[in-house]
């Protein structure tokens, strides 16, 4: 009735007579206590109660079709949105390169990526799955330990800073995210290693910190898996171990068991790797 406007224009939708349709939106008012069509001579305008039972009864629709679609895939296919979360230096250096042959194994599989430094979102079950550098990974999650994340001292292929000893020598500006991670262990290393150095440029990430390095503009501690296949980047230091922490994939104990949940964590449990 909301869509039609008319007795007729309903029945015809419903492959029913006019007087049943209005048999039923008569028995519908009774039950609910309150009319939903104002009635006039040009036919039905549906009131607010009726737009709004109307808009809940297309979301239901909506919801058993995907739900009959869903019954209907074989076996081999995996449907539906996992959301993960993780840093924005995990997403772009690990994570999304893992996803693309997932899509292509599973192309009804959709994705939601949030780049974020905190693990509310998948505490609060607002994603799937979480891909974390953490020395600690919180007890109530399901955790698999993917290695360890080493991370090195980098300067720009073409900077006149050619070797570690030039930045001991004070000949480097440096690149740092102190403000945005003070905790960071980079940050807590380099006022250790360098008490004197105040960086040049302070940023909110450690996936900046790596581009402005690469555009010359400094010095900067970040992944070594950032520089993996980099030809525009030069490693000034062995691994820096204070600076080392460990990358986990993680997820709820009652998601696992989701297939679409399963599949993206087995996935990125076998392919995410670290140098």
């Amino acid at each position: 009735m909301v869509r039609a406007g008319t007795l007729a224009g309903a029945a015809e939708r419903l492959g029913v007579d006019a007087s049943t349709v209005f048999r039923s939106l008569r028995r519908i008012e009774r039950g609910l206590g309150a009319a939903l069509f104002e009635r006039s001579r040009s036919g039905y305008q549906a009131l607010e109660l009726a737009q709004l039972l109307a808009e809940k009864a297309e979301q239901v629709g909506a919801a058993l079709e995907s739900a009959r679609s869903a019954a209907q895939l074989s076996p081999e296919q995996v449907s539906g949105t996992v959301r993960i979360t993780t840093t924005d230096t995990v997403l772009h250096g690990l994570v999304a390169p893992a996803l693309k042959p997932l899509r292509a194994e599973h192309p009804l599989l959709e994705f939601e990526l949030h780049a974020g430094n905190e693990l509310a979102n998948l505490t609060r079950r607002d994603a799937d799955i979480a891909v974390r550098a953490t020395r600690r990974p919180p007890p109530h999650l399901i955790g698999r330990h993917l290695g360890p994340v080493r991370v090195a001292l980098f300067a720009a292929k073409n900077s006149p800073i050619k070797r570690y000893a030039d930045v001991e020598r004070g000949n480097a500006a440096w690149i740092a995210p102190d403000d945005a991670l003070p905790e960071h262990p980079s940050v807590v290393w380099r006022r250790r290693r360098f008490p004197k150095v105040v960086p040049r440029y302070r940023v909110n990430s450690i996936l900046t910190v790596m581009e402005l390095v690469t555009l010359g503009l400094g010095v900067g501690v970040f992944p070594m898996f950032l520089a993996r296949g980099r030809t525009d980047l030069r490693q000034l230091t062995d691994v820096i171990e204070a600076c080392q922490t460990d990358l986990w994939l993680l997820t709820h104990a009652e998601s696992r068991h989701l297939r679409r949940v399963a599949t993206v964590y087995t996935h990125l449990g076998r392919t995410l790797s670290l140098p």
